[in-house]
């Protein structure tokens, strides 16, 4: 099993729309993958361990896919209207993307 992250870094001053993202655009994106994509999930940075301190990154969403090609092939379909679309919910660019492979699962 394959995990894509895309983590969007915390920046003082930035804009991170959560509800768009967890509304909008994840959803849009599973629609998009349709059955390649075997689920999704978003983490909402708090902190980055102690109390007070900001998270490293304000969110990251995450996709499975059984396989790296099965990810790739449905990502070039769909990647411009994927990138046009994160302006409405981050004004920080594109993220980073982990693509990383499942070894443990509980």
């Amino acid at each position: 099993m394959i995990k894509v992250s895309i983590l969007y870094p915390f920046r003082e001053g930035g804009r991170f729309d959560s509800e768009y993202y967890a509304t909008h655009h994840m959803p849009l994106a599973a629609r998009l993958f349709g059955d390649a994509c075997k689920g999704w999930s978003i983490d909402i940075g708090i902190n980055a361990g102690p109390p007070g301190t900001p998270p490293p990154y304000v969110a990251i969403g995450h996709f499975l896919f059984e396989t790296l090609d099965a990810f790739y092939e449905v990502f070039k379909q769909h990647n411009k209207t994927l990138v046009d679309d994160i302006p409405n919910y981050f004004d920080g660019g594109n993220g980073t993307i982990l693509i990383s492979e499942i070894k443990v699962s509980v």
